[in-house]
This record gives C-alpha cells, sequence and structure tokens, in this order.
C-alpha cells in the first residue's frame, strides 16, 4: 500500500506514458505520487463500480494500480470505526485494486513484469509479493463445485485484530502471520464451505487436528480458531521457526512462500491489513473463477 498520505483530487491522468521508455515512465508514476502527497486540497476520488473497465497495457495498468492502491489507502483514513463495516469506497476500490492483481495474474510473465517495474519501489514489492502468492496457491487450489459453495460476512476487522494479538501474546506467534493464515485459508471467515480434505472453520483445520490442539473451543469461531491456530503452529515450532511450522500447518512449499510473503505486506503498511480485510471471494469451479461476495452480484 502506498502512505496515507497520498490522498487524490481526480483519479491521475498521466497523458503519454505509452510513448515514454520505462524509466521516464516510472520517474512520472513517481512524481505523480509525490505531487498527490504534497498536495493541500485534496477531495476523495470516485470509487470505481464493480465491473469498472482494467486497461491491459502495462503503462496504464501500472497507473492505474497506482491511483487504486492510493484512492483505497485514502478511503481506509476516512475509515474511522473499525468495529464496523468496511465503508462503501473502501469496498470498492478494495474490490477494483484486487481485480487488477487478478488480472495481472493472469497476463503472460513478461506483461506482469513490464508493469511490476512501472511502479514506485514500495508497491513494485508489494504487487512483486501478491502476485507470487496468488499464483502460487491458485496452482495448488482444486476446483470446487458452484453447489458446495458457502460464504458469510467476516468478524469485524477491529475484533480480528484483538484476537490475532491475543493469540501472539499467549503463543509468541506473529500476529500477521494469523492474519496471513486466515486471509489465505478463508479470506478472514468469508468462505464458509469445507475444504476438499475435509478442513473446517476460517482457519481450516482437520477435525483430528483440532481435537488436539482447539484447546475446546469451537472450531467454527474465529476467536477459538485464531488461538488454535496459534497453538497448533507455536508446538509446531513458531515462533522460531515459522516456515517449518507453516510445513505442518499446510504440507505444501508453495503455501508456505504464499502465507509468508502475505504476512510480509501485512506487517510492512498498517493499511494494508484493511484493504485485504476488504477484497471478496474469488473461487476456482469446472466452469471458471466466480466472485462469490461483494457488491454488483444478482
Amino acid at each position: 500500500m502506498l502512505h496515507r498520505g497520498m490522498v487524490i483530487a481526480n483519479r491521475i491522468r498521466l497523458t503519454g506514458l505509452l510513448t515514454r521508455s520505462p524509466r521516464l515512465a516510472r520517474a512520472s508514476l513517481l512524481g505523480a505520487a509525490v505531487c498527490i502527497a504534497c498536495s493541500s486540497v485534496a477531495t476523495a476520488a470516485a470509487a470505481p463500480s464493480p465491473s469498472q473497465p482494467i486497461p491491459h497495457a502495462p503503462p496504464a495498468l501500472a497507473r492505474a494500480l497506482v491511483t487504486t492502491t492510493a484512492d483505497l489507502s485514502a478511503a481506509i483514513g476516512r475509515w474511522r470505526r473499525k468495529s464496523s463495516a468496511p465503508p462503501s469506497d473502501v469496498v470498492l476500490l478494495a474490490l477494483y485494486q484486487q481485480r487488477i492483481y487478478r488480472l495481472l495474474a493472469r497476463e503472460t510473465q513478461h506483461v506482469a513484469d513490464r508493469t511490476v517495474r512501472l511502479l514506485p519501489s514500495t508497491l513494485s514489492r508489494t504487487a512483486t509479493d501478491f502476485l507470487t502468492a496468488h499464483r502460487e496457491l491458485y496452482r495448488l487450489t482444486p476446483p470446487i463445485g458452484s453447489s458446495t459453495i458457502k460464504v458469510a460476512r467476516a468478524r469485524p476487522a477491529a475484533a480480528l485484530l484483538g484476537y490475532y494479538r491475543e493469540a501472539q501474546r499467549r503463543f509468541g506467534v506473529p500476529w500477521n502471520v494469523l492474519a496471513s493464515v486466515n486471509f489465505v485459508e478463508t479470506k478472514f471467515g468469508k468462505l464458509r464451505s469445507a475444504s476438499a480434505a475435509g478442513a473446517q472453520g476460517p482457519m481450516q483445520f482437520m477435525p483430528a487436528t483440532w481435537q488436539r490442539y482447539g484447546l475446546g473451543g469451537d472450531i467454527d469461531d474465529a476467536h477459538d480458531a485464531i488461538l488454535g491456530a496459534a497453538n497448533y503452529l507455536h508446538a509446531s515450532g513458531a515462533p522460531g521457526n515459522l516456515r517449518l511450522a507453516l510445513h505442518h500447518y499446510n504440507p505444501s512449499r508453495a503455501y508456505v512462500d504464499a502465507v509468508v510473503r502475505y504476512a510480509r505486506r501485512i506487517a510492512s503498511d498498517r493499511t494494508t491489513f484493511f484493504a485485504l480485510y476488504s477484497w471478496q471471494v474469488f473461487v476456482k469451479t469446472p466452469g471458471g473463477d466466480r466472485r462469490v461476495t461483494g457488491p454488483g452480484l444478482p
């Protein structure tokens, strides 16, 4: 995420980037970001619609990601009561940002790399982690039938943060790692379907593992599940060896790498957690990817 000070009066229009070199294009993006941060008179940009078109050319994609990330960061700053649901502008901007990343992940490596190289350095690192993690997890995820999909609202962001920090105090597992696992497994509890292997709840425990590490709680309760996950990760080597502990949680190097990448981004900028919290659930079905939560659905 970009710094909170980058509020936007109007969505950036950086003309001429299509004919410039990557170095000049990147410099223009950086210059625009500095101008936005320094502007003393700024208003919130209009949030994009759920079906807002996304550009495909790398310079235009880079511009869209820069402006959307800055707008989203500013909207999160205006979201004062994190114990309430995200405001509509946060939801719409987060969806557009998520759709940009999903498009980039589907593009060829050449197009994605060209786009990422045009981004300011901080956003470039975030994009690299997000795209790599998404591709790794997508390869691991089997298609699921539409009839089995179950969704619900996540617990409030402030409540989840409290649970992660309670678990960190009790078991020493970093809160951002727990948040990352919660995001990767069920988008913070929005996806309620059991996994193909039978894992359940917001932290996706196998029933036998839950019996041993669930501390007598409810596998479907966010607080109990997060405490149980921290207990299991601690027993598996965290915080001393987080990668080993995560490998016990899901024995896949790609899974471990994806969780670590998301956790790194969550720790690096305080708005990233709230942005990811506001992302929607897309599921892989035999007929293709399908969005099952968020605005604009039937």
